[in-house]
């Protein structure tokens, strides 16, 4: 299927939460199968997830959301992901055979749903409010502790990425999860296999141009920083 008969647009987080991992999964998966969409920004801080507009295309008030051309709104990063690869399965983001896909699924899982929540922006805020060092340090232990059993699977899984020897949706959720544990000052030594694997990927352009420094609404300080 020709990436115009997939055309998508995807709701992302705003100016100052661009860094959005879940969004940023998302943008890896278009980027990889060369689907084109409109980038929108939703600012959190502002309060436009809480908008009447936005919580018509998403509910619970979460990015990201994909719209499809035909006017479906898709929420939840590893559902977007499942959706794109079954209408789109040139480059395929899950392997064959059922244990190697089932391996892909527990890694992207114990990242969206074990690690990634703890240190989301209303977690972070509930736990340390306004100030900056008790945030950065409830997101880092437990991303600490979520890293700490996901670098011994994959030392069972990986081969040059997350599972094996081809990239899959396991990469994509890995690498944003990286990015954010950079940010709270996790001691990424404790993780080489993860700070491997997560290398290797931001070699290659998808990862590269879907980063968060590269994105319309990143501070131009960022983008400089980047170049």
């Amino acid at each position: 299927m020709a990436s115009e008969e997939v055309e998508s647009y995807l709701y992302s987080e705003e100016a100052i939460y661009f860094r959005s991992s879940a969004s940023w999964r998302v943008r890896i998966a278009l980027e990889w199968k060369g689907i084109d969409y409109e980038y929108r920004n939703v600012d959190l801080v502002k309060g436009t997830q809480q908008s009447e507009e936005y919580l018509k295309i998403n509910p619970t008030g979460k990015v990201p959301a994909l719209i499809t051309k035909e006017g479906k709104a898709l929420t939840q990063s590893e559902a977007i992901l499942e959706y794109i690869e079954e209408i789109k399965p040139e480059r395929p983001m899950l392997p064959k055979g059922a244990i190697h896909r089932a391996q892909v699924r527990a890694i992207t899982q114990t990242i969206a749903c074990d690690i990634h929540p703890l240190q989301n922006l209303g977690v972070l805020i509930h736990a340390g409010g306004s100030d900056q060092e008790k945030r950065v340090e409830w997101a880092n232990y437990w991303i600490t502790k979520g890293f700490t059993g996901l670098e011994v699977m994959l030392e069972q899984y990986a081969g040059t990425y997350c599972v094996g020897d081809h990239i899959t949706m396991a990469d994509m959720f890995l690498v944003p999860m990286v990015y954010n544990a950079q940010r709270y000052k996790v001691d990424m030594k404790a993780f080489p296999l993860i700070t491997r694997i997560s290398n290797t990927l931001m070699t290659l352009p998808e990862f590269q141009n879907s980063h968060p420094a590269n994105q319309p609404d990143a501070p131009e300080e960022m983008k400089n920083s980047a170049k």
